[in-house]
């Protein structure tokens, strides 16, 4: 089981050292970047168990969208409005995001009760397999607190980068 306080403690202090890193990665090439971040994403995602953690589920507020609400009214066979009713706010941003965390859907044993239909962002997440990298690094490295595995992946990058 992933402890989620130390792993929070362990990102905080190398947090400086994975800024420093991620300024010295954006000036690798876009494709060699995407490539061994993937191949990472990739690595480390057949090593994690996601139910283990649930962070994310736990402490991110995903952007809702219009195509989120329908998928989930579908889903639970209730009106949009009664989705945003019973689920969303509007945000500071202007966006949709849940009332609360951890996520409404969330099951205690980590299990999304609307996985099949869940949200675009929570789908993506947390993007380290997305094309052009580069474009979200900073965000990453901002989930290096939240995600185990996009620590690892940090981590090996630091590694890589190194050589």
């Amino acid at each position: 089981m992933i402890n989620i306080e130390e792993h929070k403690q362990l990102a905080l202090s190398r947090k400086k050292e994975f800024k420093k890193l991620t300024l010295r990665l954006k000036k690798w090439p876009i494709r060699k970047l995407d490539d061994t971040v993937h191949l990472l994403h990739n690595q480390v995602f057949a090593k994690i168990n996601c139910l283990e953690c649930a962070s994310c589920c736990r402490s991110l507020g995903p952007r809702i969208t219009d195509m989120d609400i329908t998928r989930l009214s579908k889903a639970l066979n209730l009106k949009p409005s009664v989705i945003f009713e019973r689920f969303l706010r509007i945000d500071e941003d202007g966006d949709m995001v849940f009332k609360t965390m951890p996520c409404p859907f969330l099951d205690t044993d980590n299990y999304c009760k609307v996985y099949e239909h869940r949200p675009k962002a929570c789908r993506k997440y947390p993007h380290t397999n997305m094309v052009k990298f580069s474009r979200i690094i900073d965000l990453s490295l901002k989930n290096i607190n939240t995600c185990p595995a996009v620590y690892q992946i940090f981590d090996e990058l630091s590694k890589i980068e190194k050589q």
